[in-house]
């Protein structure tokens, strides 16, 4: 296939080793199915292993490819067999699984790509457009809007075999796993599943966290608990789970009994963690120290008044430690909206220089831009001037708090891959270091950090760790000076 239609149709085949390593688990772990359902089956790699270990199961498999089914009844050849030309998309699942013999097991490897890939294809391999997760009006023309093909495939197939004695067992990324677990909590379906990690890399050439989800009606009524527990294995040839994740009071968990063991902890904040410098122009915005002199991205040197520019760190210095600051960024605006009109008196320099680069700064294609003064950046706030900051890197696999302190008397600003607590003393960043960097903080952020993610550590949970209860429970006594308030943004 050309690349475009191999990204379009998800042609990646499952390797037959893969697919039999698979069966052989589910082999052990499921009852002995009647009939085997491939919804995507490519050439048949799972129906192929599944015939050599269910010999007596009735084999099913679709595809949209014609010459892959021709292929698929090759390897099939001997064995109650059907292999058709289908698409997904327009298949009635309900018909199909209500015509199986059961107990079914619904067995394959889905497209791992997004609707918004397919969109910029301009493909056609897509479901037809509906809100199928009930987002609201704004999460549903922002990037939540934004799903994994096999996700929709996933919940469309549980909602087909609905009170049938059906189990699922498809590859998918992690973070679809997640999404379907979500779904089945928020819908209350009577579902259990676990997860086992494969090895993407290996298997597919692919630099993404994969796993074989499977999911089925409990074997016993389910308990009325606070959570439903999905076991996590480390691979599909573990014999016991690592762990159990879930969803908790609507909170989906890495790690339900560490979520658990943490809720002591829970916020809200009571400082509120801060973004770093949002300016989406780093040739022009972030400056360079060659021979004691600024140079931009473009390779020109340049000299700006102080006022405007000041040290910087990016999300990749904080997580591997280098505080130096190789870099200076030029700050334009003390607050979100204020007009920079003001610059062309205070720092001339300054302000020629951005007037002789307005073009790309005006070319920056977020519409956050659109509406503010010349040269506006965002992540900016009385808080960016803080002297110390406590602050993370999102990006990086690791729980690691850094202080942040002056450079040549100036603060230091982070990107906007970094989260930081504005702090008035280097006595309070310590403190607030040390605690956020302890076993207590670090067991209840992994509970609930889902490592794969693009962005693993968010606002969002950084703000749900009290720092009062995290103070007292690392024997620090109250705070009762605690910021509490934006105006005390960094007074304890």
């Amino acid at each position: 296939m050309r690349d475009e239609k191999r990204i379009e149709f998800g042609d990646w085949q499952t390797p037959q080793e893969l697919a039999e390593g698979v069966v052989s688990l589910l082999a052990s772990n499921v009852r002995v199915p009647a009939s085997i359902l491939e919804p995507t089956c490519g050439r048949g790699s799972f129906l192929a292993a599944a015939a050599t270990v269910f010999p007596k199961a009735r084999l099913l498999g679709f595809d949209v490819n014609e010459s892959y089914v021709r292929d698929a009844r090759d390897a099939l050849t001997g064995y109650d067999a059907e292999v058709a030309v289908a698409d997904f998309f327009q298949v009635k699942w309900e018909d199909v699984l209500a015509r199986l013999p059961s107990p079914v097991l619904v067995i394959g490897n889905p497209p791992w790509v997004t609707n918004s890939v397919l969109g910029a294809l301009d493909a056609g391999n897509l479901p037809a457009k509906t809100n199928f997760k009930n987002l609201s009006g704004l999460d549903a023309m922002t990037g939540k809007s934004n799903f994994d093909i096999s996700e929709w495939m996933l919940l469309r197939l549980l909602q087909a075999a609905s009170g049938s004695d059906v189990t699922l067992a498809m590859l998918c990324k992690a973070g679809v796993a997640r999404k379907v677990m979500e779904h089945v909590a928020s819908r209350r379906w009577n579902l259990q599943g676990s997860v086992h990690a494969i090895d993407a890399r290996t298997h597919f050439a692919a630099a993404v966290d994969a796993v074989l989800l499977t999911v089925h009606s409990p074997t016993s009524a389910l308990h009325e608990g606070p959570a439903l527990r999905w076991s996590v294995y480390e691979s599909i040839t573990a014999s016991a789970p690592s762990k159990h994740m879930g969803v908790v009071d609507g909170q989906l968990c890495s790690d339900i009994d560490a979520y658990v063991a943490t809720r002591n902890l829970e916020g809200p904040s009571e400082v509120e963690w801060r973004s770093g410098i949002k300016h989406d122009c780093a040739r022009v915005m972030e400056l360079e120290i060659v021979d004691d002199h600024l140079v931009n991205g473009m390779g020109e040197r340049v000299d700006l008044e102080r006022e405007y520019v000041y040290p910087l760190l990016k999300g990749s210095d904080l997580a591997n430690g280098r505080m130096t600051a190789r870099r200076r960024v030029v700050v334009p605006q003390r607050s979100l909206g204020e007009n920079t009109g003001a610059i062309r008196d205070r720092a001339p320099s300054t302000w020629a220089y951005l007037i002789s680069h307005r073009e790309h700064l005006d070319a920056r294609k977020s519409s956050i831009y659109r509406d503010q003064p010349p040269f506006a950046i965002f992540g900016v706030g009385d808080y960016s001037f803080s002297p110390y900051k406590v602050a993370i890197c999102g990006l990086y696999k690791r729980i690691a708090f850094t202080v942040v302190r002056p450079i040549d008397g100036q603060p230091v600003m982070v990107d906007d891959t970094a989260y930081f607590l504005p702090c008035k003393t280097e006595e309070e960043a310590s403190e607030l270091a040390y605690v956020l960097n302890g076993e207590k903080a670090s067991a209840f952020f992994t509970a609930r950090t889902f490592w794969d993610a693009k962005r693993p550590i968010n606002k969002a949970l950084l703000q749900s760790l009290s720092l009062d209860a995290l103070l007292r429970a690392e024997g620090f006594g109250p705070r009762p000076t605690l910021a509490r308030s934006p105006q005390q943004a960094f007074a304890f």
